[in-house]
């Protein structure tokens, strides 16, 4: 969530992201050796699918732009919807249990409550997701 926080930031600020600056940030975070290669495969997968991922977001939140969510919590909610969509390893609940759990560390007093009403109405309702919710029933 960290690595996907910092592209944001860069991009907001209009300025470059570079290949260079993406690879070294993981070497900036205390990040342990066996989870870096999760980790930079989500990170490459939420970049791979942003606009697909941030369009199922904005179909989900009523009232909400994504431009307008929390870094934090847009960013959190691009991974769960990755690894939902993506990762058919890893089931749904643990998905949107540990995006609860880092919303609700990393974001405001409401990010957890945001996250999870937002990842149960995208789990609820997207037909791409229909095998996750089935496994979670």
């Amino acid at each position: 969530m960290q690595w996907l926080f910092q592209y944001d930031v860069i991009r907001q600020h209009n300025l470059q992201v570079t290949p260079a600056s993406m690879t070294a940030f993981p070497s900036m975070i205390d990040i342990a050796p066996d989870a870096k290669p999760f980790a930079e495969r989500l990170v490459q997968g939420v970049l791979d699918h942003l606009p697909e991922l941030d369009a199922m977001l904005q179909r989900a939140a009523d009232h909400w732009s994504v431009d307008r969510m929390a870094v934090v919590d847009r960013n959190v909610l691009r991974c769960a919807l990755y690894e939902l969509l993506y990762l058919e390893e890893i089931p749904a609940k643990v998905t949107i249990n540990e995006a609860i759990e880092i919303a609700k560390r990393y974001g405001s007093e409401e990010s957890g409550a945001f996250v999870n009403g937002l990842l149960d109405r995208l789990i609820k309702t997207e037909e791409r997701l229909q095998p996750k919710r089935l496994a979670t029933a």
